[in-house]
């Protein structure tokens, strides 16, 4: 079984700032723009999860527009949240980050929440490549430690909006210059583009976060003037170049969220296709970063798998399933079936269209089949639901037989009730159980019953009317029916 979160040993000393403070206007939503989803986890999180997998020692996430529903996402992510309740650009929220949560780490890395694409390992990258330098600078006999920050640069196909790098003669950055602040001139000459991700010597950012100004067309406090800023105090600024352009895709559309949705799905695909798990076609499967998957797996079109899924070796999920918090046991074949909160063994069988229930569990060699719901009960080893059935509350024994139609009617309009099946049960088809009531092992119930008594083991359960047969009834009903006519 396996899963692709990987993580890093911890960086000593180190913490990571998120900015999330944004209302992203552009996303046409009441939502944050870092709430806004991906395969079941936030923009924001999916930043959060890289942190932490890199290794940073505290990850602090700044939050502003819609801070109280920022607050209820986030209250199980383990950071710590600080508030920029004025928004006044992105040096002006690094500033409250250092302020409000007293940052005092040697190493203090910087990136946004609407970049979900980010991977621990360039996360990692930047931030080493900045302490590696800093070490090796700090080593050398009589010199002071002259590395203040390294950034993350790239050269995208397409660079309007993004600020321009200005790369010195020593191969250092000297500065960044805004999209908004460009000249034509600027732009067409200056390739290289700033990614949004920094890692900065904690000591010199904190030394000078108050020095930025808002001397700029958008009059806000830029965490890109810190480099000119470093650069004027005699630090080095590192230019560290990101191989996938794609990890630093920030979204501010509905248009940019399915881009970015695409681009993790097939992320996610090859990494478990690269694990021996088949998938007929990838672009037709969707698997959320939490599910766990074993070799020989096969996933066939239109499988969602979400949550804490797990399915093992040898399994066949699809098409058209979607599974949530659910276990498939090795062996099984899931078609067609919304499976959510459900346990299935080994060699199990269900659908075409079947609908799991939470606290449903089929145990090994079970069968749900065609048309049937099942909630919240237990269905024993080699036992079969096969079709147009409803199963609720219900705990069914070994090899058990559900004929056609049947419903346990576990709801009495104030409570559930609970129905018990004993092994090597016939139970026959359109047969109503009203619960609570038991029917033991080796019991046949007659089609078309309602079971509203214990049966006991070995006993047949029939509870039925009469028929009655009325001679000539079909000629005297249509020729009632034909003269309203």
């Amino acid at each position: 079984m396996s899963s692709i979160t990987k993580s890093f040993a911890p960086m000593p000393d180190s913490a990571a700032i998120i900015l999330a403070a944004g209302k992203g206007t552009r996303m046409k939503s009441d939502l944050p723009k870092v709430a806004h989803t991906i395969l079941g986890r936030s923009l924001v999180e999916w930043a959060i999860s890289a942190a932490k997998k890199a290794g940073f020692q505290r990850v602090i996430v700044v939050i502003g527009n819609g801070e109280d529903y920022m607050r209820s996402l986030l209250a199980d992510a383990e950071v710590e949240l600080v508030v920029q309740q004025e928004q006044k650009g992105t040096g002006h929220a690094v500033a409250v980050a250092l302020d409000q949560a007293k940052i005092s780490q040697e190493t203090v890395a910087v990136f946004y929440g609407d970049t979900p694409l980010v991977r621990a390992e360039t996360l990692r990258k930047v931030t080493e490549v900045l302490q590696n330098d800093r070490e090796n600078e700090g080593s050398k006999e009589g010199s002071e430690n002259n590395v203040g920050a390294a950034l993350l640069t790239m050269r995208p196909q397409n660079p309007s909006g993004y600020g321009r790098v200005v790369v010195g003669q020593d191969g250092q950055i000297d500065a960044i210059i805004e999209d908004k602040d460009c000249s034509e001139e600027e732009r067409k000459a200056l390739l290289d583009c700033n990614s949004g991700m920094y890692a900065f010597n904690g000591k010199d950012l904190t030394r000078n976060i108050k020095k930025l100004n808002s001397n700029n067309a958008q009059g806000e406090y830029y965490i890109t003037d810190m480099v000119k800023i470093l650069r004027a105090a005699g630090k080095a600024v590192l230019n560290v170049s990101v191989e996938d352009e794609n990890e630093l895709l920030g979204v501010n559309s509905q248009v940019e969220l399915a881009k970015a949705a695409k681009i993790m799905q097939a992320r996610i695909n090859q990494m478990w296709m690269e694990e021996g798990v088949n998938m007929l076609d990838p672009n037709l499967v969707w698997i959320e970063p939490d599910v766990a998957l074993s070799r020989n797996v096969q996933l066939l079109p239109m499988t969602f798998l979400s949550g804490a899924t797990e399915v093992h070796e040898g399994a066949t999920i699809g098409p058209n399933c979607r599974l949530t918090n659910t276990v498939v046991g090795a062996g099984s074949v899931i078609d067609e079936t919304v499976a959510i909160d459900v346990t299935i063994d080994e060699e199990v069988t269900a659908g075409p269209r079947a609908y799991l229930r939470p606290g449903t569990h089929l145990k090994r060699g079970a069968h749900a089949g065609t048309h049937i719901e099942i909630k919240n009960s237990i269905v024993g080893e080699g036992s079969k639901v096969p079709h147009l059935s409803y199963i609720g509350d219900t705990t069914i024994g070994e090899g058990v037989n559900i004929g056609a139609g049947s419903i346990t009617c576990n709801y009495n309009g104030f409570e559930k009730n609970k129905t018990e099946i004993g092994d090597n049960t016939f139970i026959g088809s359109n047969t109503m159980m009203v619960a609570p009531v038991s029917i033991g092992k080796d019991v046949i119930t007659a089609a078309g019953s309602t079971i509203m008594k214990d049966v006991e083991d070995g006993e047949l359960g029939v509870a039925r009317a009469e028929q009655k047969n009325i001679s000539g009834f079909t000629k005297i009903y249509r020729e009632k029916h034909s003269k309203k006519k």
